[in-house]
């Protein structure tokens, strides 16, 4: 890609409702973020979203939901100051929530895995477009925060990951 056809790219991104746009072809990636990355998704943008979409990644001190997940996540370890270095993984936009490619298919990762940096995780389907979210984050998955084919908002969290996994 030449630099004429980036910034006329770039300047197409701006003029339009996007917030993000990424772009892989080969070995050539790009990334273009607009202000409005971290603000709300809206509707209007939603369709023109590409198919792969990173979730935000916060970090979470211990809280009720939290504390009550060492009991189901983890069976050996219940100590409460290693939740609080649990990571959410969030959703990026708002859709329908699926754990797994399809209804006979297995779950693309459950609570006890380990998911690596780039790991699909989930699939969320806006506008008819299924885009399957991948972890920024390596560890192992204690708690599963939404149900299977359930509508979610943008920032929901969907899982919760230990680092130390």
């Amino acid at each position: 890609m030449t630099s004429k056809e980036i910034k006329e790219l770039i300047k197409l991104v701006s003029e339009s409702e996007l917030s993000e746009f990424k772009l892989k072809n080969g070995d050539f990636n790009i990334t273009i973020r607009t202000t409005d990355y971290n603000k709300n998704v809206t509707a209007s943008s939603i369709p023109m979203l590409t198919q792969q979409h990173m979730p935000m990644v916060q970090e979470v001190a211990a809280a009720p939901a939290v504390a009550a997940n060492g009991d189901q996540g983890s069976g050996n370890n219940s100590d409460a100051g290693e939740n609080a270095n649990l990571l959410e993984v969030k959703s990026p936009i708002v859709g329908t929530f699926y754990r797994s490619s399809s209804p006979d298919k297995d779950p693309y990762i459950s609570i006890g895995d380990n998911i690596d940096v780039g790991s699909v995780v989930c699939i969320v389907e806006a506008m008819k477009l299924f885009n399957e979210i991948e972890s920024e984050v390596k560890g192992k998955v204690v708690k599963v925060m939404v149900d299977d084919a359930s509508p979610i908002e943008y920032d929901q969290v969907l899982f919760l990951v230990d680092p130390k996994g």
